[in-house]
């Protein structure tokens, strides 16, 4: 397992070259620039910030000399903050999305796997039924559309939370149930579909014949196999819940790194764009390496290749 997540680890490094070249050199060729787009300046004034902030170089030079400072895990300046630089942007923004992230992730998880199940050991009854169209109706309904029905209903109608805000407990039920509510729906399905692979094994009717109760062989032999389609989608769905949160800290005005990241691609703050840009990359690839030991721990039949 470790020289399989040594080898993992060395793959990514190209990987996330790529991607901060790939950020680097796009965000350059878009019209516009980071000291343009408020009001205008005089050329003179353009020039000086230019040079202060290494603009004035060739391409290839402010290429060379940001991968330099990122080998030292300095993200560099902000342009849209003069005060302060990219890691204490981060290391201030990034607690709440991952506060926002993790409890979304919660709700998916504790409404997804239940509802999953009830409708696999209920197969095609009312419950079935009525699970599969909650889940439905949580594939077809975006985010977007679902946190201002909420806010509407229980901001402003009932008056029971906040609309808007990130400074009371009460404050993140909104957030992270509209968030969750659309994630819970894939994990229900995918839910349903692995325990009903898992349920027409040989090895469960083996189970049932031994005389075995229906919990002991839903949840000592069924759960381990059938979970394993949740597993493979968390990876990517955890990184989901990060860059999904773009909507929802705007949506619920959340002072987190999603917000600040959709502010930086409209002011072109060229540093605070690829340091966001890259810490998701890092996100991911860390995200799907422990989906991939999770798969392996699940199902013995796999192997670390």
């Amino acid at each position: 397992m470790l020289r399989f997540i040594a080898r993992r680890l060395l793959e990514t490094i190209p990987v996330l070259l790529i991607v901060v070249t790939a950020t680097f050199f796009m965000i350059r060729f878009v019209p516009g620039g980071p000291f343009t787009a408020e009001k205008a300046v005089s050329p003179e004034i353009l020039r000086n910030l230019e040079a202060h902030y290494g603009l004035n170089q060739p391409l290839h030079r402010q290429y060379l000399s940001y991968l330099g400072s990122l080998l030292r895990g300095d993200l560099g300046p902000s342009f849209k903050y003069p005060n302060r630089t990219v890691n204490e942007i981060i290391a201030d923004k990034l607690p709440v999305s991952l506060e926002l992230g993790s409890l979304s992730l919660a709700v998916a998880l504790l409404a997804g796997l239940p509802l999953g199940l009830l409708a696999a050991l209920r197969r095609n009854t009312w419950l079935d039924y009525v699970c599969s169209s909650v889940s439905m109706i949580g594939l077809c309904v975006p985010t977007f559309v679902l946190g201002p029905l909420l806010v509407l209903a229980c901001a402003i109608h009932f008056g029971w939370v906040n609309a808007s805000g990130w400074y009371y407990p009460s404050d993140r039920i909104l957030p992270c149930l509209t968030l969750g509510c659309v994630y819970a729906a894939y994990i229900a399905r995918l839910t349903r579909g692995g325990m009903l692979e898992v349920l027409g094994q040989d090895y469960i009717r083996t189970a049932r014949a031994k005389g075995a109760s229906e919990a002991r062989v839903v949840f000592h032999h069924a759960l381990r196999g059938g979970l394993l389609p949740v597993v493979s989608f968390l990876g990517p769905a955890i990184a989901g819940i990060l860059t999904g949160s773009f909507v929802i800290e705007t949506i619920f005005q959340i002072p987190g790194l999603g917000r600040e990241f959709v502010n930086s691609a409209f002011s072109r703050d060229y540093t605070l764009i690829l340091g966001t840009v890259l810490l998701y990359a890092v996100f991911l690839v860390v995200l799907n390496l422990a989906v991939d030991i999770a798969q392996v721990w699940l199902n013995p039949r796999l192997k670390f290749e």
